[in-house]
């Protein structure tokens, strides 16, 4: 399955959680995406939206500037 970018750099929170969110709403479980930021609170916040939503978490780093956050997307409960 392919790996989806969002990039959410330049944004304050909570916009990196909610463009990963629109995201995420339109892609099917097993899909892979790659959230891109610059906002330090987003390796919180992106995680436990995760958590909160179901979705795996594969791993959240710093990459020199950058915020790095992967995540598997999960089925959502109706």
């Amino acid at each position: 399955m392919a790996t989806v970018e969002v990039d959410a750099r330049g944004l304050l929170c909570p916009l990196p959680v909610i463009r990963t969110q629109d995201a995420v709403a339109r892609l099917e479980p097993g899909t892979r995406v790659r959230v891109l930021c610059t906002d330090p609170g987003a390796l919180n916040d992106v995680p436990a939206w995760c958590r909160v939503h179901g979705h795996r978490l594969l791993s959240a780093r710093r990459d020199g500037r950058d915020v790095v956050v992967e995540i598997e997307v999960r089925a959502t409960p109706e």
